[in-house]
Order: structure tokens, then sequence, then C-alpha cells
């Protein structure tokens, strides 16, 4: 038999390599930045056109490279970052492994400008997929100058598989606050498609945080700062105003690199149990500095997962320290038991001067009392019938029950899902109310349970949806505009659904440097907070990742539909009931709400029967 084994060419292994280091343009991004801070860089420039599937460029004025360095960078392993395995377990910089640039140039067209300030001339180094078309000394400032175009470009079937160039772009962006954030004292610009959209000058951390994130955060920070043998903590933490449910800021740097570490976040998380609703989380901003050989950060390509020696007792100081910094803020309170200065509470006397005993006090009550007496009508003196519990409604008109017609079926043990199960019985009862939660409605097959948030939730889905399509709503103007400070991300989504939101009755308008001017809101969002809703919508669509403009417009309509809709406990007439039940059997899937939970539920007669059949 033939060997079966065999190696395979550069440009095949490279391809598969950046598979784990390139996943979409945002990767590219990193890499190239993470270099730009590692080459003692003061002024970093990143422009990127289309989401960066057609141009990446990472400008910067640090130490540049030779013509021999600027070749070998974009060969395998290599580094100027360690040189045995011992290496590894005490890296200070940001890349090590030497795979980036291999990487990148094998599914890419790249061209590197580079020179070091001592040299008269440059080179330029030209790359597509792993094979150099050209490398020349040329004319060029200090530093380097990465240009990646046409990303993918020869392996189709990857760069199919790029969302749209918002969402690419979104990644780029949070890539980018992730090297800028921790990184405060180097100037940083983001560009895209010709425009800027980020200028970050050096600063201090917490005025890099305002100047990513907006003024408004500035007011919810907590200065975070405690040193122990083993580990230093810095940053900051929200205050428990600044929770919230979505979106929500939370960064982790180790020695200087982002980290993501769900388990030192729960430790962040825990000091804020009982002052904050669940669910919700606060944002934090986190610097840890330890002892590189405490540490490994070789156990993700990407290197933002790190394994520590001792992670219980780290997440012990994490938490205390943020709890700490809460109390010291009168943020939660806390109290030191430990503390010898604490006065003695003097007992107080309460006798007055009286040192005849303290009898316990009598209390008095009727034995006989009922509460319940004489409260309840006795319906059996009432001409013999239950009539009377229906006075008011025996002259109310049935509801028109044709849209039960084309009721589909719904994946439930007594689902409605036949038209003779809708039908109602022949003498009609009136609707009731369950527990503010429920509309019940007898009908021909049993007894038919209406959720009335999620039936409300289904009409304004499809009410806010044909909106967007071709019936735009009218905009009620506010006496007072709210004013609305987002991030980067945020402002480029809702740059990106300006139209949809106009559909809706959003009236809004840009003031520069991520603040918006809501000017007008739809009619009948009366009780709403116009910025929550808002940033409802936002983090809707951002968490869309299709890109589709019908799955953004489905994004947007089910969180209008959520924050616009009934409350669970609100008591409805029976007036609002018909018509909310009239206007849910008008929809296309009156059974399903937009977010795939269960509107209607039928219990059948016999499960009825059954349980009073002894």
């Amino acid at each position: 038999m033939k060997d079966i084994i065999q190696l395979l060419p550069d440009s095949v292994a490279n391809q598969i390599a950046a598979g784990e280091v390139v996943q979409r343009p945002s990767s590219v991004v990193k890499e190239l930045m993470e270099n730009s801070v590692d080459a003692g860089a003061t002024k970093v420039q990143v422009v990127v056109s289309d989401g960066g599937r057609t141009l990446i460029q990472v400008i910067d004025d640090g130490k540049g490279m030779s013509e021999i360095d600027a070749r070998l960078a974009f060969e395998r392993h290599a580094t100027s970052k360690i040189k045995s395995a011992e290496d590894l377990f005490s890296l200070s910089t940001m890349g090590f492994r030497g795979e980036a640039l291999a990487s990148i140039a094998a599914v890419a067209q790249v061209e590197l400008l580079t020179k070091r300030p001592d040299d008269e001339l440059g080179t330029n180094v030209v790359i597509s997929g792993s094979v150099l078309e050209t490398q020349e000394p040329v004319m060029v400032p200090a530093g380097s100058n990465f240009k990646v175009k046409n990303l993918f470009y020869n392996i189709p079937a990857r760069r199919k598989f790029l969302k749209s160039i918002q969402t690419e772009f979104n990644n780029i962006v949070t890539e980018f606050e992730r090297v800028a954030l921790i990184n405060c004292g180097i100037e940083f610009t983001l560009s895209h498609n010709g425009a800027e959209i980020v200028s970050l000058p050096p600063s201090s951390f917490r005025q890099r945080i305002v100047n990513l994130f907006g003024k408004k955060i500035n007011q919810q920070l907590v200065e975070v700062e405690v040193t122990t043998p083993i580990i230093n903590v810095k940053g900051f933490v929200g205050t428990p105003e600044s929770a919230r449910k979505k979106g929500v800021l939370q960064y982790f740097f180790v020695n200087g690199r982002y980290m993501r570490h769900p388990y030192f976040a729960k430790a962040v998380n825990s000091a804020f149990e009982d002052i904050i609703p669940q669910g919700e989380q606060v944002p934090f901003f986190l610097c840890i500095n330890v002892d590189p050989s405490r540490i490994d950060v070789n156990i993700h390509p990407t290197k933002t997962e790190i394994k520590f020696e001792d992670e219980s007792d780290l997440w012990k100081i994490i938490s205390a320290a943020v709890r700490e910094a809460l109390g010291r803020f009168n943020a939660a309170p806390s109290l030191e038991f430990d503390d010898d200065n604490i006065p003695e509470i003097p007992v107080m006397d309460i006798s007055g001067g009286n040192t005849a005993p303290v009898a316990a006090p009598r209390v008095s009550y009727n034995p006989g009392y009922n509460p319940f007496k004489n409260r309840m009508p006795d319906y059996r003196t009432a001409g013999g019938s239950w009539e009377m519990m229906y006075e008011d409604t025996v002259d109310r008109k049935p509801l028109d029950l044709s849209p039960f017609e084309d009721l589909p079926e719904v994946d439930t043990p007594a689902a409605c899902n036949a038209a003779d199960d809708v039908a109602f019985a022949e003498e009609y009862v009136p609707m009731s109310q369950y527990k503010g939660q429920y509309i019940l409605i007898p009908v021909k097959s049993g007894l038919m349970w209406v959720h009335q948030r999620r039936a409300h939730m289904r009409v304004l889905f499809e009410k806010y949806r044909e909106q967007m399509a071709d019936k735009p709503a009218v905009s009620q103007g506010l006496l007072f505009p709210d004013r609305l400070d987002v991030t980067v991300n945020e402002a480029a989504t809702i740059d990106n659904v300006q139209d949809e939101l106009a559909a809706l009755g959003f009236d809004i308008s840009s003031l520069g440097g991520g603040s918006f001017a809501i000017n007008g809101v739809p009619a009948g969002i009366e009780g709403l907070s116009p910025v929550d809703l808002l940033m409802e919508i936002v983090h809707g669509v951002m968490d869309e990742t299709n890109g589709a403009k019908t799955r953004i417009d489905e994004r947007i309509a089910l969180s209008m539909a959520k924050q616009v809709a009934i409350v669970t406990g609100q008591l409805l007439s029976q007036e609002e009931m018909t018509t909310l039940v009239d206007d849910l059997f008008r929809t296309s899937m009156p059974s399903i709400a937009p977010d795939g939970s269960t509107v209607v539920y039928i219990m059948p007669d016999k499960d009825i029967e059954r349980n009073f059949s002894r």
C-alpha cells in the first residue's frame, strides 16, 4: 500500500492557521493595532472601508523595521518577542507567536511600508496569498503602514460567511475600543469609508473611558484600587444606578492585555447582588497587574483567555475590592466589624426613673368576630338563579370570531389547532380576566386562555412592521427634547437605522460626539422613557447578526412591542379585552408571540371534566 500521510504546502498550512487567528476583519484590526502598541507608537490611525472587506489600514509612528525584518515578519513563527519556551512565562508584549502577519498575508493582499527612524530609506513589501510579489526601498515616514486589501479574496467560502458591513464594522469598533481603552497614553483615530468616527487624544484612564463611551458615564464611576502581595486591582466600577440588562460595558485587562473571564466577572457582580435588580449588571473597567509567571496567556489563538494560578483567591480579592469601593463611596452599606474605633453604643433608659418591673402589653379581641359575615350576597335568594352574576353583560354582543378560522397549529399539548376548537359556545358568556395576566373565553371545545401581554406584543409587532414597510407613523414632538449619549457602536447603529426609526415616529438629530437629541417620539408611548425605549431598540438591532433589512425591521418591531405592550397585572375592562382579542385574531400568527412564546392555549372539556369525575 502507498503511504497516505503527506506534508501540506506552506500556502495551505498558512490558510489553515489563518482560520484560527483571522476570523473576520476585526481580527486583523486587533492584531495590527497590538503590533503598533508593541512598536512603541505614540499615534495610531485605523482606516477601514466597507466594514473591513476591501481595506484595513493601520498607520503608526513606532520604531519601524529594517529591510530584512520587514520580509521575515511575514514568515510563520517569526517573532522578536520570545527566544525560548521560558520566555512564554514572562511576556510583557501583546503579540508573541509570530502567526498574525503570516496568517493575514495568507488570506489577503497585503502591502507594508516601514522605516526605522535612523534609516534613510524605508522598505515596501507586497504579498498576496503568502506569495511575495515585490520588495523595494522607498521614501516613507518612520514607523509602519500596513494595508490589508480584499480579505479572504482567495477563499470565497470564508468571504461568503462575512456578515453585513454594519455588523463587521461594529466588531471592528469593539476591538478598537479594547486596545485603545487600556493604552490611554497613545493617540488613536478610527475612520470608516472616508469619515472619521473616533478621535482619542492621550489622556488618563478615566478620561479615555469618557471619550469612548460618553460624558454620562463619568458620573457613574466608582474608583477601585487595592494592592496585595499576589495581585493589584485598579480601575472603576459603575454605581448601582448604572445597572442595565443589555449593552453593559465590562472590561478586564491583565498586564495591559484585554481578557474575557466570566469567573472574575461573577466576582464583580456578586458585590451588587442585594442592591440592583436581578438580571441586571453594572459596567466595570478593571486593570489587573499580576506576576507574569503566575499566568498563562498561551491558551487561546486570539490571546483573550488567560489561565491564572489560585483563581479562587483572586476571586475573593476582586469581590472584596469592589465591595470596599462601593462602601467608601456610599454606593452600598459597608461596616468593618474588626474596627476597634467603633464607639460603644449606650443603653437607653426607657423607665423614666421608675424602677417598677415592666409588664407585657395585653391585647383584647372578639373571638366571635367573622370578617366574612354579610360580605358576600346570597345568590340563592336572587330568584333561585345565578343570572345576577352576569347582569352587567347579558346584553353584550358576542365577538366576531371569523379570524379564528385561520388559527395555525401550536406545538403544545392542548393548543388550539382547529377551527372547531375556537368556536364560541352557543350560549355566550362574557370574557373574564385571571390574575391580571390571562383572558379566559369559553369556546366549543373547552376554555381558551389568552396571555394578554403576549397577545398585545403580537398586535403591536405587526403594526410596527407595517409602519416601517409603507405606513409611516406620526411623530409626537417633545416640548423639551431628551438627550441620548451613546457609545461608538451604538451611534453607528442609530445612523444605520435612521429611516426605520423615522417610520416608527422617532425624530432624532445628531449632536456630534456620540450624542443625539430626541425631538419626537411615536404616539401612544406615554409613560415610557424615550431614551430607554430607543436604547432597547438599538441593542436589539446590535444583537441581530443577519444584517438583512427584513430581519433588522423585525428586531426593531419586536423591541418596540416589548416596551410598549401592557404589563403583567394590568386590569382590563370588558371592552378592552374584546378589542385586544379581536385585534389578535386579525394578525397573521395569533397563537405565537413575535419572540416565539405561546399566546393561546385551550383547556379541553375532557380535562376539565376529568377533574370533577370523582
